[in-house]
């Protein structure tokens, strides 16, 4: 099951997040909140057994 583990405000700010993940070698999925994407929030989400890992290493590097 994918948990959310973050919403950003761009689609620009998550696909940063979602790099910085998968090159830490997490699964990561990237689905916008509103049908109309292109300004909108995007959640970012994790294997829910990953989910608190990936949350903390979302914070350690800054990008909360």
């Amino acid at each position: 099951m994918w948990t959310v583990i973050h919403i950003v405000q761009s689609e620009d700010r998550a696909n940063e997040i979602n790099e910085k993940l998968f090159q830490d070698g997490f699964l990561v999925k990237i689905q916008p909140i509103n049908k109309n994407d292109e300004d909108g929030f995007f959640q970012i989400l994790v294997p829910e057994g990953e989910a608190e890992e990936a949350s903390n290493l979302i914070a350690a590097l800054g990008l909360s």
